[in-house]
């Protein structure tokens, strides 16, 4: 079950997958996935982990409950 705290780019990618979203896809300055009509900005590769601030804010985007996140795994 994925943890909603900080979590790596690639294990994002990889849970939105899960839940249907196509991509990555290059798009001007961010990459982007897309689910139907929904088109989800992604934050660029740095050294760090995605912070649970910027994790809740891209779930809430991709109208992603909490409760469906943490199902996953």
């Amino acid at each position: 079950m994925p943890v909603l705290g900080p979590i790596k780019r690639n294990d994002l990618v990889r849970y939105l997958k899960m839940l249907g979203f196509e991509g990555p896809y290059s798009g001007g300055k961010h990459q982007f996935m897309v689910k139907a009509e929904l088109r989800l900005t992604l934050p660029n590769l740095h050294k760090g982990d995605i912070s649970q601030a910027l994790l809740l804010k891209i779930l809430r985007q991709a109208d992603i409950s909490k409760d469906a996140w943490e199902k996953l795994g």
